[in-house]
């Protein structure tokens, strides 16, 4: 694998990572949210992965060798984002009935956020985005290390 393939792919998960903190940002900003444009509460979303220039079957991922056998593809390729989902599990019914959006009996349903879900899933997104930062930096210690190299 080349310095510019691993810049590459690390490249990709890091623009990656960054719309899914973006998506989860944008559950946290609504998690009280209770009447959009559609007319019910806002919907959690989530940022699905695949492999860049892949579907996203797992079996797609495997290819079958003229013997029969399968495989992990050998390609090296980055992430890519292969849709962001709304998560469609009902929210909170909370009886309030001076609510502007409680219904005939009082309750009001609100988004399907969780605040704890979210912020762990911030967690593993930064700690994603900090080892692919890790990456870059290594290839870039490397590819300066054989530079040294061959001025000696």
């Amino acid at each position: 694998m080349s310095f510019w393939n691993s810049l590459r792919i690390s490249s990709s998960a890091l623009q990656a990572q960054q719309i899914r903190l973006d998506v989860i940002a944008n559950n946290i900003a609504n998690a009280e949210t209770t009447r959009t444009e559609d007319g019910g509460p806002y919907q959690r979303q989530d940022v699905v992965f695949q492999p860049e220039g892949q579907s996203p079957a797992f079996a797609a991922l495997l290819e079958t060798t003229r013997s029969g056998q399968t495989h992990l593809s050998r390609k090296t390729g980055g992430v890519e984002i292969a849709e962001i989902t709304s998560d469609e599990d009902p929210g909170e019914l909370v009886y309030d009935p001076t609510h502007p959006d409680a219904d005939e009996d009082g309750y009001v349903l609100y988004p399907n956020v969780n605040i704890v879900v979210e912020m762990t899933n911030m967690l593993s997104a930064t700690r994603s985005y900090e080892a692919n930062l890790a990456v870059v930096d290594a290839a870039k210690q490397m590819a300066m290390k054989a530079l040294q190299i061959g001025r000696s």
